[in-house]
């Protein structure tokens, strides 16, 4: 049984057209007797309407198609005019057969202008070779072919392109062509570069680090070991791009590699870096015990991808040669302390024998300094005894002299009182004044004893009346200049100040010959300087001090006081410049004046 054909196209237009006219008709079929007599111009009107209808609906469909044809050509424009890459059709000699406006524009050639010119010519001739060859590939495979190449644009500038090409067959004849895409690639070649001098950069510093280095990426591979490093993982194979956690557990053992992957593993995801204390552990892999300084920081890498740098340092060897020298320095140590026990022995023996000459040396300094002190004793008790004559002298002559006048005084009065003469009141004038004086001279003994106004007033003031009385009787001329800081000092050393002027000026009066003498005070770094000078006639200072066999006592004074809070005390004397006396006393501690 045959199979029936589909209808054509044609006949199922037809058959559609004859429904549409039956449509419209929708008439009662006609009589036997007429139909015969109408038949034939009645099926000749009805072939007439079915292909009027026929070439309408014919016309409709032809009106759609070339609507559709219209959206597919501006699709196809868009798609291929448009787009972000060259499209072009070369045939095996490489001339252009077709291209759109993206390609024209990646050449700088007007599309017009580019038709029926050959592509070879746009390639570097650098790249030329490598270009015909791929070309000759594309019409011999039937798979894309892909390459690359410097492209010269036709005002002068390049560009790196990709070019990819497939192999096609003309519909009008036997002629050869392909489709080329073209694409802009140099900004792809300028990343690549610039990540191929930062790879080759990064693999030269890793492998010129001075101490072992290696990388982990982020998917914590090994991806970097240098040459020192290489040493540490010799025994493992493979080593670069295994799992890093495999690498540590062959080396140590778990507790130990656990904790440094851990530490790996934080770095890695938080940016912290980590400085290992001095870590010791026998190794898996050998057996023998070694000695690290290590640490690690997260890097980004030239990939662009995070990764975990190590650098760590053997220190095995150095660990044992510091172990030797601490042994070696114990040695010398127990050598140096043998050497000095023998030293002290025979020093200890110089010294015994020297001894009974240093005993000797010692009691005749003993002697000296014995005899000396006699000495100053006597002339300590030797003063006492003149000051007790002076003051007893003083007492008989002036007050006990001033008090039996009083006296006298006293009974004239009496007598005078029971006759009441005319001299009665002129007797108790006198009287009076020579109360008074007596008064005066107890006073003058009181402030040479102690002056009231130094503990009342001050320094400054008690200075200025003694000076003051002084010249009045001495008749020298003394000039005072002082700071108002000294007031500050204690009592103690106010005091001793008084006193230095005091015995200073006594002793001017008594032996130098004076006329002038200059006293002044000031403050130095540290301390307070006193400063008496004259310009009478000058003395052997080194003969004058007690400790050198004089008998000035008054200048021993003097030192015994200032020394005795520390001080220092100098004489200076010379011929035709006087005689200049200092007193440095030290200020006390935390005092500022």
């Amino acid at each position: 049984m045959k199979h029936l054909a589909a209808p054509t196209k044609p006949a199922r237009l037809r058959r559609r057209a004859e429904a549409v006219v039956r449509t419209q008709q929708r008439k009662p079929q006609p009589n036997t007797t007429a139909a015969k007599s109408e038949a034939d111009p009645y099926r000749l009107l009805h072939e007439l309407q079915v292909h009027h209808v026929e070439l309408e609906m014919q016309n409709t469909e032809l009106q759609e198609a070339r609507d559709r044809s219209e959206v597919l050509l501006e699709k196809y424009t868009d798609l291929y005019d448009f787009a972000p890459v060259g499209y072009l059709s070369v045939d095996e000699q490489g001339q252009i057969l077709e291209a759109n406006l993206t390609g024209a524009a990646l050449l700088r050639v007007g599309r017009a202008q580019l038709l029926n010119r050959r592509l070879p010519p746009f390639v570097a001739s650098a790249n030329r070779p490598d270009f015909l060859k791929f070309l000759k590939q594309v019409f011999s495979a039937t798979e894309k072919q892909v390459c690359e190449a410097l492209l010269v644009r036709a005002d002068g500038t390049s560009f790196w392109a990709g070019i990819h090409g497939t192999t096609a067959i003309s519909a009008s004849g036997p002629r050869k062509w392909c489709r080329m895409v073209i694409s802009d690639i140099t900004p792809l070649r300028e990343a690549e570069e610039v990540l191929r001098r930062s790879e080759a950069l990064f693999s030269a510093l890793v492998a010129q680090a001075p101490v072992g280095m290696y990388v982990v990426n982020a998917r914590f591979q090994l991806q970097e070991v240098n040459p020192t490093a290489l040493r540490f993982f010799s025994k493992i194979h493979p080593l670069l791009g295994r799992n890093f956690s495999e690498i540590i557990h062959i080396l140590w053992p778990r507790p130990v590699a656990n904790a440094a992957l851990a530490r790996f593993r934080h770095t890695l995801k938080t940016g912290e870096p980590y400085q290992s204390p001095e870590f010791a552990q026998r190794r898996q892999d050998t057996g023998a015990r070694e000695v690290y300084e290590w640490q690690i920081q997260r890097v980004l890498l030239p990939a662009g991808e995070h990764g975990v740098v190590c650098f760590f340092n053997d220190i095995t060897a150095r660990k044992a040669a510091e172990a030797t020298q601490r042994r070696a320095a114990v040695l010398t140590a127990s050598n140096l302390k043998l050497q000095q026990e023998i030293a002290r022995r025979l020093a200890k023996e110089k010294a015994l024998k020297q001894s009974e000459l240093l005993k000797s040396q010692l009691l005749e300094q003993s002697h000296a300094m014995q005899e000396q002190l006699r000495h100053l004793s006597r002339q300590i008790l030797q003063a006492q005894e003149e000051e007790r004559k002076r003051i007893s002298r003083e007492l008989h002559d002036v007050i006990a002299q001033t008090l039996t006048s009083i006296s006298v005084r006293l009974t004239v009065l009496k007598k005078e009182a029971a006759h009441k003469t005319a001299d009665f009141e002129h007797s108790i004038t006198r009287t009076q004044s020579l109360v008074e004086h007596s008064v005066n001279v107890v006073h003058d003994f009181a402030r040479e004893l102690r002056p009231a106004v130094l503990d009342d007033l001050g320094l400054i003031p008690a200075l200025h009346s003694f000076v003051k009385i002084f010249s009045k009787r001495t008749r020298l001329r003394v000039h005072l200049k002082a700071f108002e800081g000294v007031e500050q000092l204690d009592n103690n050393r106010r005091t001793i100040l008084y006193r230095v002027a005091q015995e200073a000026l006594t002793n001017v009066a008594r032996h130098a010959q004076a006329s002038r003498v200059e006293v002044s005070i000031q403050k130095l770094a540290g301390s307070v300087c006193m400063k008496i000078k004259d310009n009478g006639k000058s003395f052997e200072v080194e003969r004058a001090l007690p400790a050198n066999g004089g008998k000035r006592l008054g200048l021993v004074g003097m030192r015994e006081r200032v020394e005795m809070v520390g001080g220092k005390f100098a004489v200076a004397s010379a011929p035709g410049q006087g005689t200049t006396i200092e007193a440095h006393l030290p200020l006390t501690k935390g005092k500022r004046i």
